[in-house]
């Protein structure tokens, strides 16, 4: 009981860190599988720089597919521009300005894709 009310087992040598919701390790955690809100169906593709530095990062938003699903569609996306890049909550980022390169290569996937921002 009174390990509860501390909030549980935070971190393990045998697992590592431990998600503080169920009590699994990160990599097994059973809440975050939980699916993402349906969008309005329009991919939208995006470049920002806040928070990077000056960086340039091309956003892809609203792709409906599942994360593993997501993780392919980075990874060919990411070589077809040439650069690294990631996907963090069902967002894409790929490093650089690459907009136009990702909306010709979104548009023959059937997807509504729009360019959002400026």
């Amino acid at each position: 009981m009174m390990k509860k009310a501390l909030g549980g087992l935070v971190y393990s040598t045998e697992h590592g860190t431990m998600c503080p919701d169920c009590s699994q390790p990160k990599d097994a955690c059973i809440c975050k599988k939980q699916p993402r809100p349906a969008g309005d169906g329009v991919v939208r593709v995006s470049m920002e720089t806040k928070g990077r530095k000056g960086k340039g990062v091309t956003l892809i938003k609203g792709v409906p597919l599942d994360d593993d699903e997501l993780a392919v569609l980075a990874k060919q996306l990411r070589t077809r521009c040439g650069s690294g890049g990631t996907v963090k909550d069902g967002v894409i980022e790929v490093q650089g300005d690459h907009c136009d390169v990702v909306l010709e290569f979104l548009k023959p996937k059937g997807w509504v894709v729009k360019r959002a921002g400026g």
